[in-house]
């Protein structure tokens, strides 16, 4: 299956890196340079955006969603179908600017990358495995039944990476404070954050958190902390305001 990539910037290179290797690649994008580049580095053909046929092509759309009427005015002919990264834009505003038989939303992150992207799917039911296939792809998938809820789901799919960092960080930072090398502790941060994924597939968190806190224990003094500064509701509010930003 040959799937056309429509832009240059980070999220199209992470989609490409994952999905190389799997499907035949092509790009339209409006930089030349960046073009020649990407065509170079994963041996994808390339078209420069120009009054580009779309035509019975399967398109990952993946520009800001500020550009978009600028480069749906570029695009020509009918598009197999629209897979859209595009955060907040609706599938009403997708089909009403650029032409294609299948629209479909799609909200996966930078792990792609890595073929570890958490992806959440919504749009029309027929194109539904074709879908999840090429998602799975990059990672795992997960279909939604309405838009609302692929909002809901873009504040923790594609934002989550960025607010893990911020966990990462302080647990590094907090390290070094402590008295830890700065390099020992980030190794210890990533070897953490590489183990909690297998225990979080298989568990609650709650039911690993009560594992691993003993009473009166290191564990339940540092919670402790985290419940005072109000940590939880801070990330519950984030999720809240993510979600409001695609609503706007």
């Amino acid at each position: 299956m040959k799937l056309t990539i429509v832009g240059s910037g980070a999220m199209a290179t992470a989609l490409a890196d994952g999905l190389a290797g799997r499907y035949e690649l092509e790009f339209i994008a409006r930089d030349s340079q960046k073009l020649d580049i990407l065509a170079e580095r994963y041996s994808a053909d390339s078209l420069l955006l120009d009054q580009t046929d779309i035509s019975g092509k399967k398109i990952l759309l993946c520009v800001k969603p500020y550009a978009l009427s600028v480069v749906a005015d570029q695009l020509v002919g009918r598009a197999d179908t629209l897979y859209s990264i595009l955060a907040g834009t609706s599938i009403h505003s997708l089909d009403t600017q650029i032409s294609a038989q299948h629209t479909v939303r799609a909200m996966p992150n930078v792990a792609a990358s890595f073929g570890a992207s958490a992806t959440a799917l919504t749009g029309d039911e027929s194109v539904r495995e074709e879908a999840m296939e090429i998602f799975n792809s990059i990672g795992e998938s997960l279909w939604l039944s309405s838009e609302k809820e692929l909002d809901i789901a873009t504040a923790i799919a594609g934002s989550g990476p960025a607010y893990l960092t911020l966990v990462a960080e302080a647990m590094m930072d907090g390290g070094v404070k402590q008295g830890l090398k700065r390099q020992d502790s980030m190794a210890l941060v990533r070897a953490l954050f590489a183990g909690f994924a297998p225990l979080i597939a298989e568990e609650h968190p709650a039911l690993i958190k009560d594992a691993v806190m003993s009473p009166g224990g290191t564990t339940a003094a540092g919670y402790a902390a985290l419940e005072a500064g109000s940590v939880r509701d801070s990330f519950i509010k984030a999720i809240e305001a993510a979600f409001m930003v695609t609503q706007k």
